[in-house]
């Protein structure tokens, strides 16, 4: 099972939207590295659901349910899109500078390359964001 951080603005894509959706689109990621982030994601992997902007917080969790697909808005047939459904909202929100304080986080590519909007995680890194969020 892979682990991502998947990042958005919440005055376009919020948590609340994705509950709402339930079961929705990913859309809109045009940089390279993080559309190759996309296509290695598989059914079944596990994300946190980040609002950037004014918030940078970790707020929810959401699932992988349908493998990278085209983008249907992109003429150009290079971008892709992955569909996620809403599991659960975290407890305690994380905050990017609680992330940046936590030495065990540094490597982390979203404090490495805070422009991503979708980011891998590995396990250990997985399980201590839970763990910081309330889960």
């Amino acid at each position: 099972m892979g682990y991502w951080i998947l990042k958005s603005e919440p005055d376009e894509w919020s948590w609340e939207d994705q509950v709402r959706a339930g079961t929705d689109v990913w859309d809109g990621v045009v940089n390279p590295q993080a559309l190759r982030n996309l296509r290695a994601m598989r059914r079944g992997d596990l994300a946190l659901f980040y609002h950037t902007g004014d918030e940078r917080r970790a707020v929810g969790v959401v699932e992988v349910v349908r493998e990278a697909y085209p983008d249907p808005t992109d003429p150009s047939g290079r971008r892709v899109v992955v569909d996620v459904r809403a599991l659960r909202p975290l407890p305690r929100p994380v905050t990017l500078a609680q992330i940046k304080a936590e030495p065990r986080l540094s490597h982390l590519a979203l404090v490495r390359q805070p422009r991503l909007s979708v980011v891998p995680v590995d396990g250990e890194a997985w399980r201590l964001l839970l763990r910081m969020g309330g889960l």
